[in-house]
């Protein structure tokens, strides 16, 4: 990707929670701009389609999914298992319950990046931890895990294992029933690659 248009995606969405967010006051901010920029440049905040496709897959009772898009939009499609806390409602003192614990593993998602990623700048700023973001939101979703293609190459194992995965957890996940926006989205690579087999060795006593 151009180096611009990921710069643009990291200071335009830091730029927007900075100026547009109301001042908080119940509660101080416990990151500056500085430090939370340091954050959003390493990008430890996405998690995977893949990661979270394997753990819904294995029914992992630590993981919380976080709708930010509409209530209307939630009704119409939602992640197994996620709950509704609109982007406008994620300051409200009756989700910091939620959003501010050390036992579940918050996943924001809205269909792309932006919405979700902003829900998650403005929880890190709070001092919040444990929440983390959907990379690509429920458009990469769609694209890999409910609509995955067959790798052009018969020959790479990694992206027949991968692609193979998808497959197995779109049948168990519905496969092909989401509905969600065209806006952009960003691809990433999964970081879940399955062990090849060991072959057997020939001959023997």
């Amino acid at each position: 990707m151009n180096m611009r248009l990921i710069m643009a995606s990291v200071f335009i969405p830091l730029g927007v929670i900075i100026a547009a967010v109301p001042e908080n006051t119940t509660k101080q901010y416990k990151l500056d701009a500085v430090e939370l920029l340091n954050e959003v440049t390493d990008g430890t905040q996405f998690v995977s389609t893949d990661e979270i496709a394997d753990m819904l897959v294995q029914k992992d009772p630590s993981l919380q999914l976080i709708d930010v898009r509409s209530q209307a939009e939630f009704e119409k499609f939602s992640l197994p298992g996620a709950i509704n806390i609109p982007l406008s409602a994620i300051l409200s003192g009756d989700n910091e319950d939620i959003l501010d614990q050390g036992v579940k593993m918050n996943v924001f998602y809205s269909n792309g990046n932006l919405k979700s990623n902003e829900a998650w700048m403005i929880t890190r700023q709070l001092g919040f931890e444990n929440n983390f973001v959907l990379q690509g939101g429920l458009n990469y979703w769609a694209e890999t895990i409910l609509n995955p293609q067959a790798p052009k190459s018969v020959l790479a194992d990694d992206e027949i294992a991968k692609y193979d995965f998808r497959k197995g957890a779109s049948q168990v996940l519905g496969g092909g029933k989401a509905v969600v926006s065209s806006s952009t989205t960003t691809k990433v690579k999964p970081v879940i690659r399955k062990k090849k087999k060991k072959k057997r060795v020939a001959g023997g006593c």
